[in-house]
């Protein structure tokens, strides 16, 4: 008896087609490094073996996002994320909610958010709201604790989820950008400020990283009991 998990061998990939039944997410087509043939080929080998619900290709390449229009014209193209699905995404169970510290977070904010999507939440975007103007975030914290899982991302010196953290007891995974000046080392100085975040509950991807992060938030959104349905921090409410 083979106990190996099935693949479709494509000649350049092996696909890993029982991903979605050993995990409950299907495999991503991860762009960089591909040419556009073999992208739209492993996307449409991928929906293929999955075709009750959305496949995703991430960090496409402009060339790749036009043979995936031009070659896939039912694909979903995220611009912004640099990302395309194909196929219907799930009915979403639970809530993420992606917060990002300046518009220049965007592209990850944006990949962490549909990879999340895709990956069976709902979400919600919380967009420039920063540590540099601290009211900005103040002013969403009834938005952060409604969420079932946050996102945080933010580059410069990543203060961002240490405050989020310190207003929510909600599950959250920072996620670093390589947004910033020179000190910033590429997103290293965003890295470590947030792993010696003194907020408890922080976890943390690598920099620019938001596709890991969307799935694991997904993931703790699917399985969670609906924030609406906790008690309240502040205790009962008369």
């Amino acid at each position: 008896m083979n106990d190996q998990p099935a693949a479709v061998d494509l000649g350049f990939a092996r696909l890993d087609i029982e991903r979605a039944a050993r995990t409950g997410d299907p495999e991503v087509v991860y762009g960089a490094g591909k040419t556009p043939a073999q992208v739209v080929e492993i996307l449409r080998t991928l929906h293929d073996a999955h075709p009750g619900r959305a496949v995703l290709a991430t960090r496409l390449s402009d060339a790749a996002i036009e043979a995936v229009a031009a070659q896939l014209p039912q694909a979903q193209i995220d611009g912004v994320a640099r990302a395309a699905t194909l196929g219907q995404l799930p009915s979403p169970s639970g809530m993420v909610t992606v917060v990002s510290a300046g518009t220049s977070d965007g592209p990850v904010a944006a990949e962490a958010a549909l990879t999340a999507r895709v990956y069976g939440a709902g979400t919600k975007q919380i967009t420039d709201v920063g540590v540099a103007g601290l009211h900005r975030v103040l002013a969403a914290r009834a938005e952060l604790t409604m969420a079932d899982c946050l996102v945080v991302v933010a580059g410069m010196e990543g203060a961002l989820p240490s405050v989020v953290g310190g207003l929510s007891g909600v599950p959250l995974v920072a996620v670093p950008t390589s947004v910033g000046y020179g000190a910033s080392f590429g997103g290293l100085a965003a890295l470590l400020g947030m792993l010696n975040s003194c907020a408890p509950g922080v976890t943390v991807v690598n920099i620019d990283n938001g596709y890991g992060a969307g799935v694991f938030a997904a993931r703790v959104a699917r399985n969670a009991k609906p924030a609406s349905a906790q008690p309240s921090p502040d205790g009962p409410q008369p």
